[in-house]
């Protein structure tokens, strides 16, 4: 099977590029930024591995650091040299600029987000359509399909006589991310492209398969990203496809009957989507009878949950289903904790040491392994240190100490951690669950002990619960102009109990009540986030229907800020 290899350099973004890489059907693997190329291509390039796969390119990630810090990681300089196409994207363009001599600074202003580039396609004298393969990297800024591009089918009137883009200008807008530029592009290069403030954005080798990418082709942001992938790992790399789901599933439920083995696994299941996937998938993987599945109602879910958790687990097949009511437990250890990185830590904490407990109580051994649905957002944000990452926000199924130790044991295992979480859903849907189950929307682990700002109360959290329920209700029951329901629609909606209380009229008298934010936005992979365009007719009327049944409830406001700069939940 051809494969694409990802040198990994730190992004937040990396999982997300050899995501897209496999979603265009091309398995992809990513590695550290600093591996010796004879580890990559054991064999050697253009030779198969011991499995029989073949390496047809490789991409260098985006990175925090810079070329110019002594942090920056450096590829190992054979690589240069092997054959191999390179992709360099970001930090990747900036590292092949200072490797092969020519200069990088620093830019006066970061340029961020979706920017415009402009450039031209190669003319058809250009030394690149000496090189048709690396020609047709230029297809993906064209005009053509996915399915165009992916099956060389290129010719016609935006083509040249040997298959490749025709010479002429294009723009488009891409997602830029960098606070360094390409200052002077080094000799053997040539410039294809620039940003709307002269950063240069698309860089090609005169001789050899290597180009240079300012911009991120793989966020959701850029247009034509997809395409622009294909146009390096069809055109330039020439891979077949050949990766599907059913070969992920196979190879993670070897992986994990191989880790596991016969010993007992415990999944902490919350009844979203990434828990409830992960209990599909470990009952799939191994003997159902070594599967553990543990609900705790903590008091902090959504409305009717856990009846609707239990008949969901129960229609999987598990035959060891434990449903623990803990409503009592989580609210006193929430009592006076108002630091939002506190909560998820003592939520955390509090899960593991109940686990812990119950797991004595039913007899299991201490060798047992525990599962988590964490999905790669979740590590990212959480700034995991193999990663690379920055913290956003602990989760509390990676940030907390507890987790940490057990992990640090080798008894964690996390089958959906190089997941985004349309790919779950994608799983979940091959794993025969039905859409009430994989189309269910986000829910975060610490539930609603982090939408509800400030100290946690079980009279906040029956406001919010009931809150929360007309809204999504109203949701399933409403439809948008494209005809689908506003659900369905939407990637993740909910509301949030706000730290403050506002004037207001209730009769005749002045009463001061709580004030409700909802949130409602679309994503593909939970990095970037756009807000819901609600009708105004909508959102006057569901906030009516808040107020004139939630008393507590006062006031509501609609969340408009995208991510970035804000995250998706408040806390």
């Amino acid at each position: 099977m051809d494969k694409i290899i990802i040198l990994d350099f730190g992004s937040r973004l990396t999982a997300l590029l050899g995501r897209r890489v496999r979603e265009l059907g091309v398995y992809s693997e990513v590695i550290p930024g600093t591996t010796p190329l004879a580890a990559i291509v054991p064999g050697g390039p253009n030779r198969p591995d011991s499995k029989g796969d073949m390496v047809r390119g490789i991409i260098f990630s985006g990175s925090p650091e810079s070329v110019n810090s002594k942090n920056g990681p450096v590829p190992d300089q054979k690589i240069y040299d092997c054959g191999l196409p390179i992709l360099g994207i970001c930090y990747g363009i900036q590292r092949i600029t200072a490797d092969h001599g020519g200069q990088v600074a620093a830019m006066p202003q970061r340029e961020e987000g979706r920017v415009e580039v402009k450039g031209k396609f190669p003319a058809p004298a250009d030394p690149v359509f000496d090189r048709e393969k690396v020609g047709r990297f230029f297809t993906g800024f064209d005009n053509y399909s996915l399915d165009q591009i992916k099956k060389g089918a290129v010719r016609g009137a935006g083509a040249s006589a040997n298959g490749v883009c025709a010479a002429g200008e294009w723009s488009f807008i891409s997602y830029m991310a960098h606070g360094d530029k390409v200052e002077r592009i080094p000799k053997g290069f040539r410039q294809y492209a620039e940003s709307v403030s002269g950063c240069p954005s698309v860089i090609v080798h005169e001789t050899k398969p290597i180009i240079g990418l300012q911009f991120h082709p793989e966020a959701a942001g850029c247009d034509r990203g997809l395409e622009i992938l294909a146009g390096f790992v069809f055109g330039v790399c020439q891979s077949a496809p050949g990766w599907t789901m059913e070969q992920y599933v196979n190879e993670i439920c070897s992986s994990l009957a191989k880790k596991v083995g016969k010993e007992p696994v415990l999944l902490l299941i919350s009844g979203g989507v990434d828990s409830t996937v992960t209990g599909a998938l470990l009952l799939k993987a191994l003997n159902p009878d070594q599967v553990h599945l543990m609900y705790m109602d903590t008091g902090l879910m959504r409305k009717d949950e856990t009846k609707s958790v239990k008949e969901t687990l129960e229609r999987l097949g598990a035959r060891h289903l434990h449903i623990l009511n803990c409503e009592n437990e989580f609210l006193a250890a929430l009592k006076g904790a108002v630091d939002p990185e506190a909560k998820r830590k003592i939520i955390g904490d509090l899960y593991i040491t109940i686990q812990e407990r119950e797991t004595a109580r039913i007899g299991l051994p201490e060798t047992t392994f525990m599962a988590q649905g964490t999905i790669y957002p979740d590590i990212i944000e959480s700034g995991r240190a193999e990663l690379n990452g920055a913290l956003v926000k602990s989760h509390h199924n990676v940030g907390s100490p507890l987790v940490d130790a057990k992990r640090r044991a080798g008894r964690v295992v996390e089958p959906l951690e190089k997941l985004y979480k349309d790919e779950v859903r994608i799983l979940g849907s091959f794993l025969g669950l039905g859409k009430d189950v994989i189309g269910r929307h986000p829910f975060p682990g610490p539930g609603l002990g982090v939408r509800i700002l400030g100290e946690v109360t079980k009279e906040k959290c029956d406001i919010l619960r009931e809150a929360d329920a007309i809204f999504i209700n109203e949701l399933k029951k409403r439809k948008a102009k494209s005809g689908k329901f506003l659900y369905d629609e939407i990637w993740q909606a909910f509301a949030v109990l706000l730290p403050i209380k506002s004037v207001g009229v209730e009769g005749s008298k002045r009463v001061y009540t709580h004030v409700l934010a909802l949130r409602a936005i679309n994503s593909t992979d939970a990095m970037t986030a756009e807000v819901y365009p609600f009708e105004t007719k909508d959102l006057l009327e569901i906030s009516r229907l808040i107020t004139a049944n939630v008393k507590e409830i006062g006031r509501v406001a609609y969340d408009i800020s995208n991510k970035p700069p804000a995250t998706i939940e408040w806390e």
